[in-house]
């Protein structure tokens, strides 16, 4: 239901409707989560998503198939959130997402009693919606916060999920 009016000089002029205006929902920076990369230009030790999970190249092979039919390459990851090992097979030429990954360094601020650890984003602003992570790194998060130590820990987030893989004590400022 456009509602289109003439005017003297007998030019269109075009009103938007609701349907017409469209609205977007804000993301974080704007930058989408993956991005397409060749499969042959993919190497050990970067990052590429493998079912549906971001990991890390730990091997990559190539392989020449028969008389027609182009080379490919088997790819190995590791999961760099849950450490489960994933393996796919694609066309060298086909095109796979990688993932952004992106590492931060907050100040631990506190670790609330149901395990979620409060962190001091650069701004100032709190982040209190990530887990004291499992195995030595949760340990030793917990045992330096205990002693009373300022606690740095890194931050590892890709594909709209994050967690704490490193934790450290911060440098002492003179």
């Amino acid at each position: 239901k456009r509602q289109v009016s003439t005017q003297s000089t007998g030019s269109l002029s075009f009103q938007p409707t609701m349907a017409d205006v469209e609205t977007f929902e804000s993301v974080a920076s704007g930058a989408s989560l993956t991005f397409p990369a060749q499969c042959s230009s993919i190497k050990k030790n970067g990052y590429v998503v493998l079912k549906n999970r971001p990991c890390k190249v730990v091997e990559t092979s190539t392989s020449k198939t028969g008389k027609h039919g182009g080379a490919k390459v088997h790819m190995v990851g590791i999961d760099i959130f849950n450490g489960k090992k994933y393996e796919e097979i694609c066309p060298s030429t086909h095109n796979m997402e990688v993932p952004n990954v992106k590492r931060n360094e907050y100040t631990v601020l506190d670790i609330a009693d149901d395990g979620f650890v409060s962190l001091m984003e650069p701004d100032g602003s709190t982040k209190d919606d990530l887990k004291v992570p499992e195995g030595e790194v949760g340990t030793s998060l917990r045992a330096l916060h205990a002693e009373g130590k300022e606690v740095l820990a890194s931050v590892l987030s890709a594909m709209g999920e994050e967690q704490i893989i490193a934790v450290k004590e911060a440098p002492k400022s003179s």
